[in-house]
């Protein structure tokens, strides 16, 4: 910890390299001027950074002792959305900005990269800096495609989640599931156009479809245990031309979101009363139905080892009275890199109702009390440091 002070003079360094990803955001396997960035960072520190996954990148610090190797990832992308911040370093992308924290991400993970490159002789193994693309739409799993796992083989991945629902100061981390899974479903609802003056001539998609996004509230509230949370929702609908003609189709976009690890291991099977009701209405009322549900990642489940290992971390650093619980249904494709090693991801509290940070995430005035970067650097350097001890 005293060995970590003298890095305070950074804290400046962080807020202009969040500030300048803020400013320049990019939709997810769009980021190349955020690549760019980090690759000529990456770079100064005389580390090599090498291109991944079409935008993501890469790097590898090696230490002055053999050992194992700990990946820790901050993710890119922005969102779309038309920012409405107003604060000097608001998106200059129209309709695009940084409303989750990804901003944060890159510049922690970037000065931690920085400060753990002055530190080698301390390390056991190998730092594996990973900047991914796409997070927004699970882009985690072209990375483990393309091997970001191997060669040197991963042992523990780790990564952080800046949080506004969590005051700033405060850190979450915990064992077992933290964020949900989520499942994207598109249905397309098959009628029969026509007039609206002649509606017993047709075959209103739109009313089925209407039927559907009631009906399939009653699986979340009244058919799965209310101790095994299920969120599901219609985010997107799509028909018709005109107000005087009925549509031929209809569709729907949205998602099925749960704690539990996969609809294969639950006993509560959304996706299979998901189904049964689209199906039903559609025969009810004689339509004809197509789906696609497709997993966009999975459950974030927390390696009880690795956690107690950042908890002891983030209690040295911040005090056990501001380590506290906290659970969301929320998807996060970090998932995708645990899947067969330990992981573990935790929260930095970003809220300061003063600050105006408080809104929650992916809303136009979402900001973060910059406060928490410092924090979040730290945890980076504290849990390489301790894992590969």
């Amino acid at each position: 910890m005293e060995e970590l002070m003298k890095f305070d003079e950074l804290s400046e360094e962080l807020k202009e390299l969040r500030r300048y990803f803020h400013k320049n955001p990019e939709l997810g396997f769009n980021e190349y001027k955020t690549q760019k960035k980090i690759i000529e960072y990456l770079k100064e520190l005389n580390l090599n950074p090498q291109v991944i996954a079409k935008t993501g990148v890469v790097a590898i610090l090696e230490g002055n002792h053999p050992g194992r190797t700990l990946l820790i990832r901050a993710d890119m992308d922005a969102l779309p959305i038309e920012e409405e911040t107003k604060v000097d370093y608001s998106s200059t992308n129209k309709g695009i900005m940084h409303a989750c924290g990804h901003d944060a991400h890159v510049a922690m993970l970037l000065v931690a990269a920085k400060v753990l490159s002055k530190m080698k002789d301390k390390i056991h193994g190998n730092v594996k800096f990973v900047f991914q693309p796409n997070e927004e739409d699970a882009g985690a799993y072209l990375m483990v495609e393309e091997k970001v796992l191997e060669n040197p083989k991963v042992d523990a991945a780790v990564a952080l989640h800046i949080w506004s629902p969590i005051e700033t100061g405060k850190i979450s981390i915990q064992a077992g599931p933290v964020m949900g899974a989520m499942d994207i479903f598109k249905i397309k609802i098959k009628g029969k156009g026509g007039h609206t003056a002649l509606p017993q001539e047709a075959l209103d998609p739109i009313l089925i479809a209407s039927n559907i996004v009631i009906a399939i509230q009653s699986i979340q509230t009244k058919e799965i245990n209310a101790l095994t949370p299920t969120i599901i929702s219609v985010a997107k609908i799509h028909a018709g031309t005109s107000s005087n003609i009925i549509p031929e189709s209809a569709e729907l976009e949205g998602t099925i979101r749960y704690l539990y690890k996969g609809e294969d291991n639950s006993l509560e099977k959304p996706r299979v009363r998901f189904e049964r009701i689209v199906a039903g209405i559609c025969e009810t009322f004689g339509g004809k139905y197509e789906m696609e549900i497709s997993p966009s990642n999975f459950v974030v489940d927390n390696d009880p080892e690795l956690a107690q290992l950042i908890k002891d971390n983030a209690t040295d650093l911040v005090g056990a009275n501001n380590i506290v619980p906290y659970q969301t249904i929320a998807g996060e494709d970090f998932s995708e890199f645990g899947r067969d090693i330990p992981s573990c991801l935790f929260f930095v509290g970003s809220g300061n109702k003063e600050k105006g940070t408080d809104y929650p995430h992916h809303h136009p005035k979402f900001n973060i009390d910059e406060d928490a970067l410092f924090t979040g650097m730290k945890m980076h350097v504290l849990n390489a440091l301790k894992f590969l001890k």
